[in-house]
C-alpha cells in the first residue's frame, strides 16, 4: 500500500502541489546590515593607526583577574554561582534551548506502540440482542496491540528546517543575553569595588582630615584666649572641622552602601560585606594598561549585537516558515498504523493471546495526509508581512545596537584618556604639596614658622590626596567602561564586517498569484486516489 501510494507521487505530485498554492505577496527589498563605521584614530592611543599592531583580543574573559584584588577575585566567583538574575538568564537559555529540541523533533519520524484491552459486557435485552439474541448477557475481552505507530510529514519546502534553524538562532541569541548578563553583573560588581575600596581610602582620609581640623580649633581657641588671635579665626577652624565631620559621615554611608550592593550582587544579606573594607588588609584594584592599539573588530566580542544579529537571523529563518505556509503539505501523520487484535468471549479468554499473536490477527491503515492552503482568510499573508516587518525591525535592532557599541567604545576610551591625564595631573600635585609639608615641618621645627600653618598645609595635603583618590577611582572605572564596551571577552562572537543576510531568496521563485487553471484542477489528482 505504501509503496502504491509513493508510486503516485510522480506522477501528479507537481500537478497537485501547483493547485495547492496560495497567493504569496512579493517581498520588496529588506532591510540591510549596517558596515561597521571607520573609527580607527579613534582606537588608536597614540591618534595613528600605525601606532602599534592591533591586538586581535582583548579584554580576557576573566578580565577581573587584571585588578589584582583577591577580594575582587572572590565576590565576582560568589555572584556568577548565587547571582538571581544570572540564574534567570541561565533558565532562559534552557529554554531556548528545549525549544530547538522541539522544533528539531519535526524532522523526525515519530515512532511509538500502544496496547488496549477492553472488556465488554453486552446487555441481556439490549440492540445488539435483539439482532442476535445468542449475544445477549455475553461477555467478551479484547486486546489490541498497536506494534508501530509511525507519523511523518515530508519536509519538501524545508518549512521546518528553517523553523529548526529560527529557534537555534533563538537559543544562540539567548546564550548571548547570558554573556551580556554575566558582563553586566561582573563590571556592576568592579564598580561597586573600586568605589568601596576607594571610598574606605578616603574615609581614613577625611577622619585625619577631622583630627587636623579639630587641633586647629583648639589652637585658634588657645589663641583667642590669650588675646593672640581673633574670634573671626575660631568660627572659620569652627566651620572647617562641622564641614569636615560632614564629609567623614557622608563617606561612611556612601561606603556601607557600596558595601549592601556588592551584596545583593552576590545573591546574599548585607552582612556578607560589613566587613570587607575595613581594617588594613584592602587590597586596592590595581591600574590595567591597554594595548596601543584596538581594532574595531573588537566589537565582535560584544554579546549584545552577537545577540542582535543572531535574532535577525532566527526572523529570516521565519520569513521561510511562512512563505511555506502557502505551498502544499504531505505528510503521514498517523499514516503507517501496523497492529494486532483479537477478541473472544470472556469464558474463552485463555485463547486471547494465542489469536493476538496469529498473522490473521494482523491490521493496518496508510493514510496519508494532504493539505491545501487554498484560501485562508488573508492570514498566511498576514503572518508573512508580520515576519517580515519581525525581520526588519531585528536587522534595524542590530544597527542601533552597532552605532551605540561605537558610541560607547569611542565615549569610554576619551574617558579613560582624560581620567588618566588628571590622575597624572593630580599625583604631580600632591608630590609638589608633599614637598611643601616636608618645607613646613622644617621650617617648624627650626622655630621660623608657628603650629598653625603646619596644620594649614596638611589640611590642603590631605585635600590634594582626597582628590587623588577619587581620581585614580574615576580612571578605574573608565577602565571598567571601556572592558564593557569591548565585551568584556566574549568568546563566541560575530564576524564584522558580517555578510548580509537573504530571506527573500528562499522560495522566491513561487511569489506569484495561483493561476486559475490549477484551482481548477484541484479536483483531478484527488480523484485519483478514491478511483484506485
Amino acid at each position: 500500500m505504501i509503496r502504491w501510494f509513493l508510486s503516485l507521487v510522480p506522477g501528479f505530485g507537481v500537478p497537485l502541489l501547483l493547485a495547492g498554492c496560495a497567493s504569496m505577496p512579493s517581498g520588496g527589498e529588506r532591510a540591510e546590515f549596517l558596515d561597521p563605521p571607520s573609527m580607527e584614530l579613534t582606537l588608536s592611543k597614540a591618534g595613528r593607526q600605525e601606532a602599534a599592531a592591533p591586538v586581535k583580543a582583548w579584554p580576557d574573559e576573566q578580565w577581573w583577574w587584571q585588578f589584582k584584588s583577591p577580594d575582587l577575585d572572590r565576590i565576582v566567583e560568589v555572584a556568577l554561582k548565587q547571582n538571581p538574575g544570572l540564574k534567570k538568564a541561565y533558565a532562559r537559555l534552557g529554554e531556548a534551548d528545549s525549544l530547538a529540541q522541539v522544533e528539531g523533533a519535526r524532522l523526525l519520524p515519530w515512532l511509538d506502540a500502544d496496547n488496549t484491552f477492553r472488556q465488554l459486557r453486552y446487555a441481556k435485552h439490549g440492540v445488539v440482542a435483539s439482532y442476535n439474541p445468542a449475544l445477549g448477557g455475553a461477555e467478551k475481552t479484547s486486546d489490541t496491540l498497536n506494534a508501530i505507530s509511525l507519523r511523518y510529514e515530508f519536509d519538501f519546502w524545508g518549512k521546518n528546517r528553517a523553523a529548526l534553524e529560527a529557534a537555534l538562532g533563538e537559543a544562540a541569541a539567548e546564550e548571548a543575553e547570558l554573556a551580556e548578563a554575566r558582563l553586566l553583573l561582573t563590571t556592576a560588581i568592579a564598580r561597586a569595588y573600586i568605589r568601596g575600596a576607594t571610598l574606605a581610602q578616603q574615609l581614613g582620609l577625611v577622619q585625619h582630615t577631622v583630627k587636623v581640623a579639630r587641633e586647629s580649633l583648639q589652637v585658634a581657641q588657645t589663641r583667642f584666649h590669650t588675646g593672640l588671635g581673633a574670634a573671626d579665626a575660631v568660627m572659620q577652624a569652627n566651620l572647617e572641622l562641622e564641614n569636615a565631620i560632614r564629609i567623614e559621615a557622608a563617606t561612611r554611608a556612601l561606603l556601607i552602601m557600596q558595601q549592601n550592593l556588592l551584596a545583593r550582587l552576590m545573591g546574599e544579606g548585607p552582612d556578607a560585606t560589613q566587613n570587607l573594607f575595613a581594617g588594613e588588609r584592602v587590597i586596592f584594584p590595581a591600574m590595567i594598561s591597554l594595548p596601543e592599539h584596538l581594532p574595531i573588530e573588537l566589537l565582535a566580542h560584544r554579546p549584545d549585537l552577537a545577540a542582535a544579529m543572531h535574532r535577525a537571523e532566527s526572523a529570516a529563518e521565519q520569513i521561510h516558515v511562512a512563505k511555506a505556509q502557502f505551498l502544499p503539505s504531505v505528510d503521514l501523520t498517523a499514516a503507517t498504523m501496523g497492529g494486532l487484535e483479537a477478541s473472544v468471549f470472556t469464558k474463552n479468554i485463555g485463547s486471547l493471546f494465542g489469536l493476538l499473536f496469529r498473522g490473521s490477527a494482523l491490521n493496518y491503515v496508510v493514510a496519508p495526509g494532504i493539505h491545501l492552503p487554498l484560501f485562508e482568510g488573508g492570514r498566511l499573508r498576514g503572518q508573512l508581512t508580520a515576519n517580515r516587518s519581525l525581520y526588519d525591525e531585528a536587522v534595524e535592532v542590530y544597527n542601533d545596537a552597532l552605532l551605540h557599541a561605537v558610541q560607547e567604545v569611542a565615549d569610554s576610551l576619551t574617558n579613560w584618556k582624560q581620567t588618566r591625564a588628571i590622575v597624572k595631573a593630580r599625583s604631580s600635585l600632591l608630590n609638589s604639596t608633599r614637598g611643601e609639608v616636608n618645607l613646613t615641618q622644617v621650617r617648624q621645627r627650626s622655630g621660623l614658622n608657628d603650629r598653625r600653618e603646619i596644620l594649614t598645609i596638611q589640611h590642603g595635603f590631605l585635600d590634594e590626596e582626597y582628590a587623588l583618590k577619587a581620581s585614580e577611582a574615576d580612571h578605574l572605572l573608565a577602565t571598567v567602561d571601556l572592558i564593557q564596551a569591548l565585551g568584556g571577552g566574549y568568546a563566541n562572537g560575530i564576524d564584522l564586517p558580517r555578510p548580509q543576510l537573504a530571506p527573500e531568496e528562499a522560495l522566491s521563485g513561487l511569489e506569484t498569484q495561483t493561476p486559475a487553471w490549477a484551482l481548477e484542477n484541484v479536483a483531478s489528482p484527488l480523484s485519483l486516489l478514491f478511483r484506485n
